[in-house]
């Protein structure tokens, strides 16, 4: 993996890597992570394409922003994507971050060219009862005090809670998840919630004509798997199953989700690319 530049813009971390004149790809994490949480995949996706990580506003080494609301976090990616002068990008979301992906979708269909979701709850309901330790971290009266002292296991162990098999996390992973403060943690969960709450994800892009990959693991712990099946409301959506996968298929088989996601993008660029009309 090369890594071609780090810079921020519009208040967003932003990395680059693969070649910038290949087709881009924005990856965009979950609830509290950051773009580091994407380490695992991107040697593989940055081989075919220029992947752009992102920060969103509080988590990472991105700063924190005046508000965490869904769609004002998918218009500070937008315009980092105008200053780079991209257009029609395929936009890949983590958990929540396909909540980020979705409303840059609604907002700007002459950017998005494709959306992917990974293990990315479609509405409140499906939310199952969370691991014991994230509901300590979480919520008082323990939260508040504990979060300040996080130590690396901690957190390691936090992050492997939402996985179904054992997984390496990366220590910058780990490094950059500590950065973030109790309350903007809360703050952008309940943002998130009010999200979906407001129009299910498999609604909002049922409502699009954006082509949608759907990746799954049959053993979240976070969401129930067989919500899945609420996005075959969007039209010709592409749903994939990882047997025995947890929340986090970027680290529980990275190989896999790689091969999920390159065999999606190399699909829809198959697609766009118009007929040979052969002369009379």
């Amino acid at each position: 993996m090369s890594e071609n530049g780090v810079e921020h813009a519009h208040g967003i971390h932003v990395v680059h890597d693969g070649p910038r004149q290949a087709p881009p790809l924005v990856l965009i994490h979950g609830s509290g992570a950051s773009g580091a949480s994407w380490s695992p995949v991107v040697p593989a996706l940055a081989g075919h394409h220029h992947v752009i990580r992102v920060d969103l506003p509080g988590c990472g080494q991105s700063p924190p922003s005046p508000s965490y609301d869904v769609p004002a976090q998918a218009s500070g990616v937008a315009a980092v994507l105008d200053d780079l002068g991209l257009g029609h990008v395929t936009v890949v979301g983590h958990s929540s971050g396909g909540y980020v992906a979705t409303a840059l979708a609604e907002q700007r269909p002459d950017l998005v060219r494709s959306v992917a979701l990974i293990s990315c709850g479609p509405h409140p309901d499906a939310l199952l009862s969370q691991p014991l330790i994230l509901r300590i971290l979480l919520g008082p009266p323990f939260g508040p005090l504990i979060w300040p002292r996080r130590s690396d296991a901690i957190v390691r162990k936090g992050i492997r809670a939402t996985a179904a098999r054992p997984v390496d996390v990366p220590d910058d992973a780990v490094a950059d998840l500590k950065h973030i403060s109790y309350h903007t943690f809360r703050t952008i969960l309940r943002r998130n919630t009010e999200y979906i709450a407001e129009r299910s994800v498999p609604d909002r892009l049922a409502a699009l004509t954006v082509p949608v990959l759907v990746i799954f693991g049959t053993a979240d712990p976070r969401w129930d798997p067989s919500s899945v099946r609420q996005y075959e409301a969007v039209p010709n959506a592409r749903i994939e199953l990882l047997s025995g996968v947890g929340h986090l298929p970027t680290f529980e088989v990275p190989e896999a989700t790689s091969e999920l996601l390159l065999s999606w993008t190399s699909r829809q660029r198959t697609l766009s690319i118009p007929p040979v009309v052969p002369d009379p």
